[in-house]
């Protein structure tokens, strides 16, 4: 069983069921996917700061204590789309010399191309950039991501994993979080999960972007599925 946690946003709802849908359609194995909702975590007073793009900007970080600090987690923002079997992470992890590392991210090294991304939202540049959008963590090891200490710490903290020391951080290949419009990627037919970090083709101004036919493939295939329940029940 692979747990895999997506951050969930009221503005790209159909974003959350392309990725998840994707990732079932794909896996080899049992998968557990949980919707990283603000809404179904009250007891999390942290508001939303002026630099959070999404509503789980945050939350993000507190996915090894909604797991209990056991297992392996996987954490994805929910702009993406799987083209790999996730059991590879599953099994990229279980390598004994892994175990040694407290969470697992692409190492990106670059500046985004574009100012703004999407809803007008700017796009902010600092160190690390993008590294906390796909996580798999070893959640006995990041402790240090306790409520408390996720309430509390900058932002730029937490996605320059201030928390971890860098001997901690391991790396997965880039083909797990490829960056669309933006260089130092790997080739695009290596890509195994494709990531609109400026905006999902759901977004007008992206509708046209890398990758946005393959989107759309995913999305009408979620919408039939919708439209079909919706059919069975009212004939029932």
């Amino acid at each position: 069983m692979i747990n895999v946690f997506i951050g969930f946003d009221k503005n790209e709802q159909s974003a959350w069921h392309v990725l998840a849908h994707s990732i079932i359609a794909n896996s080899s194995v049992p998968v557990s996917i949980t919707p990283l909702r603000r809404e179904n975590m009250p007891w999390f007073k942290r508001p939303r700061g002026p630099y959070d793009s999404t509503d789980f900007a945050i939350t993000r970080f507190l996915v090894p204590c909604l797991s209990d600090y056991a297992g392996f987690s996987v954490f994805m923002d929910c702009d993406m789309v799987c083209l790999g079997d996730i059991a590879e992470l599953g099994n990229y992890m279980t390598v004994s010399h892994r175990w040694s590392r407290a969470v697992h991210v692409v190492k990106h090294d670059y500046i985004p191309a574009k100012e703004r991304k999407f809803l007008d939202q700017p796009q902010t540049k600092y160190a690390r950039k993008n590294w906390s959008s796909v996580m798999v963590f070893s959640n006995a090891m990041c402790r240090a991501l306790t409520p408390e200490y996720v309430s509390q710490a900058h932002g730029l903290d937490l996605h320059q994993f201030k928390w971890c020391d860098n001997d901690k951080i391991g790396s997965l290949p880039k083909s797990w979080n490829y960056l669309v419009g933006e260089e130092n990627q790997c080739e695009a037919h290596e890509a195994k999960l494709i990531h609109f970090t400026n905006g999902t083709p759901c977004f007008p101004e992206y509708e046209h972007c890398e990758f946005a036919d393959l989107w759309r493939v995913y999305k009408s295939e979620v919408d039939w599925a919708t439209k079909r329940g919706i059919a069975i029940q009212a004939a029932a």
